[in-house]
């Protein structure tokens, strides 16, 4: 198994024909990563001993039951693991904790295992993976270059195929520039969704528990399985329905930022390939309207430049004043900076917040989504070394505002630069918009198609996820007078309904024109098992449940509401016709289409 992929669908299937152990899962781990630590990834690799007893717990699981059974995954070393030492990339910090972190302990009781803990800018204050006595992380392609950071070491662990997905945390961006550094993808969930007791804090109101995957529906199962509201603590969160599935609509649009707002800090090859995603989405189906970033940069600047850093400080207090010579120097400088800010000057700061949070939310009301790059530009290791806190605040241009003004975020793989380095964008939405993030995410990914990580293998054609998270709307195919542009149209769009997509029925139905009207109306009808039936044009429209029974109440006999199968095999909602009605209905199979028979006629 020296080629295994450990995306988790590969797994997944293994495991369920039988063709794959959790024991062996952990040899294949095992081979891969003992005494493999020159990028300096890890800080604490779980002995084999430790691996097989997770492992054993699965023996009498059924892997259909558990949604990440056998899967190993590794924890960035802010983030407990019972038993484990808890570093923060401070050796003279470190604890072991006796529970694990919410987040860790919902992800073992759903089937996964932990194989580690990974290294990180010290207490988690960086966006580049230099700054930790237990090394400078390096780049899964170039090692002299940057990993990316705070999450430095759980992106090149899974980017060279150690472990099928990692934890990190993202409080200014670390949850994604790694990701697009090392050509994972990274997703920054609405704040609150994963638990962050057992997490060392940096900024305790803004954290966020990441996750760095090798493909979009990857990031998804693990974020199902580990999202939910947790009474320990006291910024966790519910999961919200999404509503509307921009991420698999047909038509959908996203925000761009301004020309004169994009940075690039020289590097012209990041700004080709930002570019090219950009057409890419359009290539999906997007529709880009150009925005105005500079409230977005505003907020961003709040995170170092105001008195959130205070919070940094509050974090490790009792020890920073004890022992302040072992945190390093940019970190220390940082945190030092919070002596300047008063109560005054933080309830200045949040009254700030506020105002530049409404004037960006008001971009929401023109787009679905939009789209940055993740970082304008990458740097060596030595570079960075030697100018730290400017670079780092490069590296945070697109990143800071995130979790100040409330968005879900996920990092996505965008190409490559000519000298092999990966790039990589990033899509941005409000809270509780995970969901189609991550699937316009996954369309985004099988675009472009990059290898998984810096493994070599490619990227598989993965079919899309049935619904993980709760999105609060309801599926309808229509085929007649609803059709858009049609006169029935407008009950649909009136509840605030979109259209998600334009495909054809299985070829199981007999359609027919229906007697009376206006307006005139189709019925589809099944037909038997051995009877000859067609496939017809439908499409498939998405409203809130809410204003479901509404709009069925309306629909008048011999019509109603069933289930109709897609050509892809999925079922939806769609309106059928009662049997009797065809008596006297002219057969239109053979055009397969409503617009069909009223040019037709």
């Amino acid at each position: 198994m020296e080629n295994l992929s450990l995306d988790i669908a590969n797994l997944l299937a293994l495991y369920r024909a039988g063709v794959l152990t959790p024991r062996a899962m952990v040899d294949v781990v095992l081979a891969r990563t003992v005494g493999n630590n020159a990028d300096h990834a890890w800080i604490y690799q779980l002995s084999a001993e430790q691996m097989y007893a997770y492992a054993d717990a699965l023996a009498d699981k059924d892997p259909l039951q558990l949604p990440l059974y056998g899967i190993p995954f590794a924890i960035k070393d802010n983030i407990d693991l019972a038993g484990v030492p808890t570093t923060a990339a401070c050796p003279e910090f470190a604890y072991i904790p006796e529970r694990s972190a919410t987040v860790v302990q919902r992800l073992i009781d759903a089937g996964a295992i932990p194989i580690g803990k990974t290294n990180l800018d010290q207490f988690a204050t960086g966006l580049n993976g230099t700054r930790s006595p237990y090394g400078a992380c390096r780049n899964a392609f170039n090692p002299e270059y940057i990993s990316g950071g705070s999450s430095a070491g759980s992106a090149v662990a899974v980017a060279r195929g150690w472990a099928s997905f990692s934890l990190g945390t993202d409080t200014a961006g670390s949850g994604r520039v790694p990701a697009a550094f090392n050509n994972l993808v990274g997703h920054k969930p609405t704040c609150g969704w994963l638990s962050t007791r057992g997490v060392l804090p940096a900024c305790r109101s803004l954290d966020t528990v990441s996750v760095f995957a090798l493909t979009a529906q990857d990031a998804e199962r693990v974020v199902a399985a580990a999202a939910g509201a947790d009474g320990e603590d006291i910024y966790s969160r519910a999961v919200e329905a999404h509503g509307y599935d921009f991420g698999r609509a047909a038509s959908f649009v996203f925000g761009v930022p301004r020309a004169e707002q994009l940075q690039f800090f020289g590097n012209n090859e990041a700004e080709r390939l930002f570019r090219e995603a950009v057409v890419r989405l359009q290539d999906l189906g997007g529709v880009p309207v150009e925005i105005d970033l500079d409230p977005f940069l505003k907020a961003a600047r709040l995170l170092y430049d105001g008195p959130w850093v205070a919070e940094r400080y509050v974090a490790i207090k009792d020890f920073f004043d004890a022992h302040a010579d072992k945190v390093f120097a940019p970190v220390r400088e940082i945190v030092n900076g919070a002596a300047r800010y008063s109560a005054a000057d933080a309830f200045s700061g949040q009254y700030r917040l506020r105002e530049l949070k409404r004037q960006a939310d008001k971009v929401w009301s023109a787009v679905d989504c939009m789209v940055t790059p993740t970082a304008g530009t990458i740097y060596t290791i030595a570079e960075m070394q030697a100018d730290p806190i400017k670079l780092n605040s490069n590296l945070g241009y697109y990143t800071n505002y995130m979790n100040l003004l409330d968005y879900a975020a996920v990092a996505v793989p965008a190409g490559f630069q000519q000298d092999g380095l990966p790039f990589g964008v990033t899509l941005v939405a409000p809270a509780h918009q995970d969901a189609p993030l991550l699937h316009l995410a996954a369309r985004c990914q099988q675009a472009v198609a990059t290898p998984l990580g810096a493994t070599g293998i490619a990227l598989p054609d993965t079919d899309a996820l049935p619904t993980l998270l709760p999105d609060g709307q309801i599926r309808v195919a229509v085929c007649g007078a609803h059709l858009s542009g049609l006169p029935l149209n407008w009950q649909l769009t009136q509840r605030g309904a979109r259209l998600v997509q334009t495909t054809t029925s299985s070829p199981d139905y007999k359609f027919y024109a229906l007697p009376g009207g206006p307006p005139y109306r189709p019925g589809m009808v099944r037909v038997k098992p051995g009877e000859q039936g067609g496939a017809i044009d439908v499409e498939v429209w998405e409203m809130p449940a809410h204003e479901f029974g509404s709009f069925v109440a309306g629909i008048p006999a011999p019509l109603g509401i069933g289930t109709i199968t897609l050509a892809s095999g999925e079922p939806v909602l769609s309106f059928v016709c009662e049997s009797y009605a065809v008596a006297d209905a002219i057969d239109i199979t053979d055009l397969g289409s409503w617009r069909a028979y009223l040019k037709a006629c």
